[in-house]
């Protein structure tokens, strides 16, 4: 029999790797001829450092850079084992969990930070970025970000401005020329599963300004910088994609405001793609691409997968129902173990799974399940590769 592993992290008790282990290890108990292929996964957010690396065979680096208020800290990126790609994670450097509750200034914080740790894999000799884009302090448009890579702006008195969200709407000029970096060249994709368009009722200020500290008038400063923003800035600044409907590259490209997930981490997807000439994929198929997923489905019998918990999040998340859909096609069964289940047994079914079960044997403490959470997982594949086992028979 051949099983394919691919669970996501169990949060504050396995990573995905580690869940992999303990899998196997309930499965060779099982069933010791089993033939077992790991490939875990995330969906674009927390964690998917981690697994790309581990798919790639790459290399955690650390460097120094700014936290969204410019205080100086240490992040990480991590490059791929031919050195050719890199892995950035926004929150490394910019994340939200960098400042406590009273620090979060939705107008100063921006994402200067990710801009070093993207500079930094470039200069390592990356020549093409993944940038997840999960858990953002501020809204600044990337401004920040591309500043850290040379782009400037200036008001309309020629004033360079500090880019942030609070000074968004006092753009009248970017400037490239200090750009080292040629975009049109360096292959940059953006993990995003969030559809938010950049500007509007529905945009990165209005339905996540609030977290980040922003009260009700400064969502609307928020807005209309953001706004602001995409009516002065050409599409792209560097690169050679252009609206179907102008042959001038320094056309201003009004459609920014549309594109679904241009307000993605505080329109950091729209400045990607303005900046890095950079395409918004979504998270989980790119994680699936670069861990090649369906190429490790051949000759697979069975797909386990799993995380911390299992409910109605779960059913709009991509992870699960990216890995039933690719199973599903080649009528593969897919088993789900998690902490907690709390999910609809027919909406599980429509998603695609076989199977669903908490790994908890009896009643506990979070901390008990968190500490046990391993033994428990180990356990639990034990059962489930008897029960497929015994079909097979």
């Amino acid at each position: 029999m051949k099983i394919l592993l691919s669970p996501d992290k169990f949060r504050g008790s396995m990573t995905a790797a580690e869940a992999c282990e303990a899998l196997s290890l309930g499965i060779r108990r099982a069933q010791p001829d089993t033939e077992v292929v790991a490939v875990p996964l995330a969906d674009g957010g927390e964690g998917t450092l981690d697994v790309l690396l581990h798919a790639t065979g790459g290399t955690k680096l650390q460097t120094s850079c700014h936290d969204p208020l410019g205080r100086p800290i240490e992040a990480e990126f991590g490059l791929s084992g031919d050195g050719k790609t890199a892995f950035v994670e926004l929150a490394s450097a910019s994340g939200l969990h960098h400042l406590a509750a009273h620090e979060r200034d939705a107008l100063r914080a921006n994402t200067f930070g990710t801009g070093q740790l993207l500079r930094a894999a470039l200069e390592a000799g990356a020549t093409r970025l993944i940038l997840g884009v999960g858990g953002s302090a501020s809204t600044d448009g990337a401004t920040g970000l591309a500043a850290a890579l040379g782009y400037r702006f200036f008001d309309e008195n020629e004033n360079e401005l500090y880019p942030c969200g609070g000074t968004l709407a006092q753009i009248a000029r970017i400037d490239d020329a200090n750009v080292p970096f040629d975009f049109s060249k360096i292959t940059v994709d953006v993990a995003c599963d969030v559809t938010a368009p950049l500007f509007g009722p529905e945009g990165a200020a209005h339905v996540y300004g609030p977290q980040k500290g922003a009260t009700p008038e400064q969502v609307a400063v928020l807005d209309a910088g953001l706004r602001h923003l995409a009516g002065i800035t050409p599409h792209p600044l560097k690169g050679a994609l252009l609206p179907e409907n102008s042959t001038d590259e320094k056309a201003p490209f009004k459609g920014w405001g549309v594109i679904p997930g241009a307000g993605a981490a505080g329109g950091t997807g729209f400045g990607a793609m303005a900046f890095l000439n950079a395409r918004l994929r979504s998270g989980i198929d790119l994680v699936m691409e670069l861990t090649r997923f369906e190429e490790k489905l051949d000759g697979v019998e069975l797909v386990i997968t799993g995380e911390g918990k299992l409910d109605a999040q779960t059913l709009q998340g991509k992870l699960i129902g990216g890995i039933c859909q690719r199973a599903g096609a080649r009528d593969i069964p897919v088993v789900a173990l998690c902490g907690t289940l709390d999910a609809d047994p027919e909406a599980l079914r429509a998603l695609g799974l076989t199977y669903a079960a908490s790994i908890l044997p009896r009643p506990m403490t979070l901390p008990e399940a968190l500490a046990e959470g391993p033994k428990l997982l180990e356990d639990a594949a034990f059962f489930v590769v008897n029960l497929f086992s015994s079909r097979k028979s």
